[in-house]
């Protein structure tokens, strides 16, 4: 396949406690690596479709242990920066029934915190590049961080990439004296596809659709997305679609889970998985927007699409890690409705 699709943010040394217990209950921690991009860049690796990952990393034996899994993968790495400062790190208690996970982050002063504009060369980055994909993440750890994110986003339109970018909001990394709605809405007039929650538009663009809250008490009125999504698109007339996933919260372990998406014409709504027995949530977002950017690419309606990235993100909780381990045809087998879980002889 020819196509070519790069990603930029930040990777991280993940340290989980051991199965459900309390951080530091026992004197262990589970250690892996992620990142909203990487773990983008790793499922489309695994559907086949050609990835880069870019990023800023120190030069030192955890980043290249990190470099190595990415490979392992089929992940492009060549376009990676070295650069002093450290790797971040985030810390992950993974929740049970009642008890939600809990996410701590120890990322000051990585090698992407202290990036400035110009470190990259995007031209050289895109150069057979068809699409690029960023998340609201990487503008939330620095003013630098925002810049270079604002840099590449411009960079990719001007060379004809399509840009889709995840709104991803994140509270506790906003702390360099802008607010979402300061810096997003700037991005995303350089976008062509946006991927987000409910309260990602709330947060990073201001615009809201009533309340779509009941979410957290696990129903959904879609009615309200659909204005939603048509706000978004009137709002930016740049932007061809955009796909909010519906995650209804049950507890830690249950969540009904469906998305919906409106390309301007259409307003799509997915099947709905009820995800009973949660591994791992996280990087379930990842799994979707690399699901349904794969999608895009590949089929011929944007309701497939949507099918597949519902899909891939159903079967990313039932794997440990950031990463969505599984490959296009298992996605396609349970999109098509094979969903039991019965052994495969």
């Amino acid at each position: 396949m020819s196509k070519r699709v790069v990603t930029f943010g930040e990777i991280m040394l993940r340290l989980k406690n051991p199965g459900n217990e309390r951080l530091f209950q026992s004197p262990m921690l589970e250690a892996t690596f992620g990142g909203g991009e990487a773990n983008v860049a790793v499922s489309l690796a695994n559907y086949g479709i050609p990835a880069s990952f870019v990023t800023l990393l120190p030069d030192n034996d955890v980043a290249s242990a990190c470099v190595r899994e990415l490979r392992s993968f089929d992940v492009d790495t060549a376009s990676i920066v070295y650069t002093p400062g450290r790797m971040g790190i985030y810390f992950l208690e993974s929740g049970a029934v009642q008890r939600p996970s809990k996410v701590i982050y120890d990322r000051a002063n990585s090698c992407i915190a202290l990036a400035k504009p110009g470190c990259i060369d995007w031209d050289a980055v895109f150069s057979d590049a068809t699409w690029f994909h960023i998340t609201g993440i990487t503008p939330a750890i620095s003013d630098g961080a925002r810049l270079l994110s604002l840099e590449a986003v411009k960079a990719a339109k001007r060379l004809g990439l399509t840009v889709s970018c995840d709104l991803n909001y994140r509270k506790n990394l906003w702390k360099y004296g802008l607010s979402p709605i300061d810096v997003m809405p700037e991005i995303v007039r350089h976008t062509d596809v946006i991927i987000a929650n409910e309260e990602d538009v709330q947060k990073a663009l201001g615009i809201s659709a009533e309340s779509a809250a009941g979410a957290d008490e696990g129903t959904i009125d879609t009615a309200l997305y659909k204005r939603l999504t048509a706000q978004v698109l009137e709002a930016y007339q740049n932007v061809s679609k955009i796909a909010i996933t519906l995650r209804e919260s049950k507890s830690a372990n249950h969540n009904d889970w469906s998305a919906c998406l409106f390309n301007g014409t259409e307003f799509m709504l997915s099947r709905k998985y009820q995800i009973t027995h949660i591994v791992d949530r996280v990087g379930g977002g990842d799994s979707f927007s690399g699901g349904l950017i794969y999608g895009l690419n590949t089929y011929d309606n944007d309701k497939e699409a949507l099918e597949f990235a519902v899909a891939a993100s159903c079967l990313k909780h039932t794997i440990p890690g950031d990463y969505n381990r599984v490959s296009a045809k298992e996605v396609e087998s349970l999109m098509r409705g094979s969903g039991s879980g019965r052994v495969q002889r």
